[in-house]
Formats: C-alpha cells, structure tokens, sequence
C-alpha cells in the first residue's frame, strides 16, 4: 500500500510514541524526515535519531525522544500543509507558535528549517508543520 503523507505518518508515529511513553520510536528513511529530524533535534525537541540500514536495502530512522521529569518534551505536534491543502508562507507572514516557545518548520529554498531561522535568512516557503 503506497503512503499519500510520509511526513505526516512520522508526525502520528512521534506522537502516538510520546502519548504510550516510549523512549525510542522508528519510521522508515527518506530525506525529507531526515531533515525535519534534524531541525528537531537542533531546536531540543528530541534527544537524536541514528539511520539503520538492514540487509534488504530498506532503512529507518530511530528517533529518541526526549521527556522533562516524565513529561514529554514535545507537547504538541501537528501537520499543517498536508498533500491535498499546501500551506505557503512569505517571510512577513511566518507564523509564530505560541509567541515564539514553539517552531514552525518550513520547507525553503534554502532548504528546511525553522521558523526563526527563516526570519534570519529572509526567507519563506511551506509550512510543514508546528511544534511546541
């Protein structure tokens, strides 16, 4: 069965992860996860992720996830530009989360990254999703 939102299966993996109060969680590869990976590992909403790679060629991320005095870190996360209803944001009108506790993360030309980051570098894009 093909998957319509790669991006959104990880968000619904992390979250169903932290409600159960796992400490590990794994999503199959793809560069794009690898790179939201990144911006929430960057920003200390996760611990880190490792790539695995097994024998048939297959790869996934195993991500740790982070918890404040057994609480989980990430308290909220959420897709917002889904495959049928893209979300585009110009640098003026990046939104905030939460007057700035949280981040938004964008997909730019310049590459992913969070919203402030974005800001810095006078640019917009899509919102993939936000997280605080």
């Amino acid at each position: 069965m093909t998957m319509t939102d790669p991006l959104g299966d990880m968000i619904t993996r992390i979250r169903n992860a932290q409600l159960r109060g796992k400490g590990k969680v794994a999503t199959p590869a793809s560069k794009l996860r690898g790179w939201v990976l990144d911006v929430l590992a960057d920003e200390g909403f996760i611990r880190g992720y490792a790539k695995v790679d097994y024998p048939n060629g297959k790869s996934e991320f195993e991500i740790e996830l982070k918890y404040n005095e057994g609480a989980p870190v990430i308290q909220l996360i959420e897709r917002v530009s889904t495959p049928g209803r893209r979300v585009y944001s110009s640098v003026k009108e990046v939104p905030s989360v939460h007057n700035g506790l949280g981040i938004s993360i964008l997909s730019t030309p310049k590459g992913v990254m969070s919203d402030s980051a974005a800001r810095e570098k006078n640019v917009g894009g899509e919102v993939l999703c936000r997280v605080f």
